[in-house]
């Protein structure tokens, strides 16, 4: 086999590959082989029909037809690993020469894996901040599960701040409507803050039937451009009022919400919960600081649109995923943001490529720490899978395979890097 490298622009590169007429023959066999297996010849049973039968019947360009399908990944493989190639993507793979009794030639155009050039990453320092959880925090919760516990009586006077009261609405822009801009039956609290601004305080001492008039003026910065720093008309109707009661906020209220003793118990376990809550927040931000900051001392060879069109689609399908999970159509999602996946994939483009950049130095920092996961570790979160799934067939097949092993290889060693980088980073 001869193999001949050429070096392209972002990070790819070509290989020509041309095997000689003794090289191919061997694939011609097994190819025949496997073309016998599906002809009925007098006198052979299904796929031991000697090669010259085969011939004779099919023809040597049909063999080789079938022989590329052998011949171009073995041997574009087995070239790659020769010239010490990290690919980042299947090789597009044009043939070059193909006819029988002559070489066998074709190309490979390759993304490659690019170099990074870190600077010196230990002498970032980030100060990690403490975390404090204010009594007024406490108080909201605390607020909220009153508000998750209320009873609701249907009465027939004039809306008072804290009632809950259904209305429909119509909105104007220059006295015509405003596309999009009609809700039928839409709940409001009065008192609550609401994406239409003091739109409850307008909805105050207004009676079950009534319809109201009047305007409302948007802020500049309001996150609907048709609308923002423009002055809107509104047609509202109440169509009822619901007086809110709230529990006594007291010991009994928070023994009735499980195994709390007394309501000190409550607000004891609320302000962990928010600790906890707080300190995941705060490591996924100092985290997200670190490897922008490192990211920012690094150098980059150009990246690959291959590799960048790979992170898109994982992107797309983490979204596509998360809509699914609550219950929503991606299809339907996308109309709602009145973009097509063209559009999605495109604003997508800028964040896939910084998070290319940020996996390129995990590994690369890896590498030089020399970081690794034993196979403990991966059985280990094996296991872990496995409990979370105990009656899942499919997960316990996928979770055997070689290519899962490596996944969770990576994984591991991704964790391991990071947490590594935290500890010479992250300061208390």
């Amino acid at each position: 086999m001869k193999t001949t490298l050429k070096t392209l622009p972002k990070s790819s590169a070509e290989l020509t590959i041309e095997l000689s007429v003794e090289e191919v023959q061997p694939y011609l066999e097994k190819a025949a082989r496997k073309i016998s297996q599906s002809l009925k010849i007098p006198g052979f049973r299904k796929g031991r029909a000697p090669y010259d039968i085969v011939k004779q019947r099919v023809g040597e360009a049909e063999i080789l037809k079938e022989a590329v399908e052998l011949i171009v990944p073995e041997n574009c493989f087995k070239a790659v690993g020769e010239k010490n190639l990290e690919i980042v993507a299947q090789p597009k793979v044009d043939i070059l020469k193909m006819a029988p009794g002559n070489p066998f030639v074709f190309k490979a155009t390759l993304a490659l894996l690019p170099k990074v050039k870190i600077g010196d990453y230990k002498k970032i320092k980030i100060k990690r901040p403490k975390i404090e959880i204010k009594d007024e925090q406490v108080e909201k919760v605390l607020d909220d599960l009153r508000k998750m516990r209320a009873k609701e009586t249907l009465v027939k006077r004039e809306a008072k701040k804290g009632d809950r009261v259904i209305i429909d609405i119509d909105m104007f822009l220059n006295k015509v409507p405003l596309e999009g801009g009609q809700s039928k039956g839409a709940t409001i609290i009065l008192g609550d803050s609401y994406f239409i601004p003091e739109l409850d305080k307008k909805i105050l001492g207004m009676k079950e039937g009534e319809t109201r008039e009047f305007n409302l003026q948007y802020k500049d910065d309001f996150y609907d451009k048709k609308i923002a720093g423009k002055l809107v008309g509104f047609k509202v109707k109440l169509n009822s009022v619901y007086q809110i009661e709230l529990p006594e906020l007291n010991d009994e209220f928070a023994k009735n919400l499980g195994h709390f003793k007394d309501l000190s118990n409550l607000k004891e376990q609320i302000k962990n919960n928010l600790e906890t809550e707080e300190k995941m927040k705060n490591e996924q931000r100092l985290e997200l600081e670190m490897l922008e900051k490192i990211v920012s001392i690094t150098e980059f060879d150009e990246i690959p649109d291959a590799l960048i069109e790979k992170e898109v689609e994982k992107m797309v399908f983490e979204l596509k995923d998360s809509v699914e999970r609550q219950g929503l159509k991606y299809i339907d999602y996308l109309t709602q943001l009145k973009k097509s996946e063209q559009d999605l994939r495109k604003d997508f483009t800028q964040p896939a490529k910084k998070r290319v950049k940020t996996a390129l130095i995990i590994r690369e920092i890896g590498l030089q720490e020399k970081v690794n996961a034993s196979e403990e570790e991966i059985e280990q979160e094996i296991n872990n899978i496995l409990r979370m799934y105990p009656n899942n067939e499919e997960m316990k097949k996928q979770v055997a395979t070689p290519n899962y092993r490596i996944y969770l290889n990576n994984l591991i060693i991704n964790k391991k890097t990071i947490d590594l980088l935290k500890e010479q980073i992250i300061e208390e």
